[in-house]
């Protein structure tokens, strides 16, 4: 596959992977019981009735429907506006996490007690239950005070998605820090190079393989973060909020709580895109991950 063709293969595969889910969901729901599959006393497949598995169509054809009655918004609307307010959330935590984890590597990467002071904490911050510490955060963020600044929840939210996208940043960072060859780091200390002019010349150039992945993870993380977080502190505007208030309708409108799943769904696609468009403006440092 040629360089000009892989972004048309990569496309392709993605569009044969989404049929083949809508395949296997319509002939899962035409085969399968009602009841759905159970073993012993233990169901391990979902039930196929149209209340818990409505028609893909069905789906795709309530989006151009009111969200409630007749007239006012159509749902794509509505999803669409709680999908742009969840984005710029997450963007917002993503940059603050890209920030603090990028920092963080650059510290361990300089000081190798900062490495082993600090790592395990940074992987251990990540056990803790987001929905616990969501409301947390939301409390101790109210008290804040700084002239007319005034904290919404809406930072709250951006500050638990950006406790999620720091981690992947600041390891994969790290990890891109130490690539450089032992040979080429030494011949750098050979010339007198300092740590700024080596860090700029050497070792960020040899992090972007690495950075990369890092990013989109922590894009994704960004979003997981923002919907967890709207849904734990009760912000309403987003398609976290929207997923519970729709979900009380699931028993009489089976389809309508599965709009704002997709639009979930097309929020973590739109920030693993915007990273791919950054892996574009880097891609002379990435051979590596270049297909031949």
């Amino acid at each position: 596959m040629t360089r000009r063709s892989a972004p048309l293969g990569r496309l392709a595969l993605g569009a044969l992977g989404i049929a083949a889910v809508v395949a296997v969901w319509e002939a899962y729901k035409a085969l399968a019981p009602d009841t759905g599959v159970v073993i012993g006393d233990t169901t391990v497949l979902p039930r196929s009735t149209d209340t818990a598995m409505p028609h893909v169509w069905d789906m795709i054809s309530r989006l151009s429907d009111p969200v409630i009655g007749i007239g006012g918004d159509t749902m794509w609307q509505t999803v669409l506006d709680g999908g742009l307010f969840t984005l710029r959330i997450a963007a917002l935590g993503w940059i603050i996490g890209v920030v603090v984890g990028f920092g963080l590597a650059l510290v361990m990467q300089r000081f190798t007690i900062a490495e082993a002071a600090v790592l395990p904490w940074i992987v251990l911050s990540q056990t803790v239950p987001l929905i616990a510490i969501a409301p947390l955060v939301r409390r101790w963020g109210s008290q804040i005070t700084i002239g007319g600044f005034e904290w919404q929840s809406e930072h709250s939210v951006a500050v638990i998605a950006a406790y999620l996208a720091f981690f992947p940043v600041a390891v994969g960072v790290l990890r891109g820090l130490k690539a450089p060859d032992a040979t080429h780091v030494d011949l750098m200390h050979t010339y007198g190079i300092g740590w700024w002019r080596t860090l700029f010349s050497l070792r960020l150039p040899a992090s972007v393989p690495f950075l990369i992945p890092a990013l989109r993870l922590a894009a994704a993380s960004a979003v997981i973060g923002t919907v967890v977080a709207e849904v734990s502190i009760g912000l309403r505007g987003g398609v976290g909020r929207l997923i519970i208030e729709y979900a009380q309708s699931a028993s009489s409108d089976p389809a309508k709580p599965w709009a704002p799943i997709f639009a979930a769904i097309a929020v973590g696609l739109v920030a693993a895109a915007f990273v791919g468009l950054l892996g574009l403006a880097l891609k002379s440092y990435r051979r590596s991950e270049i297909p031949v």
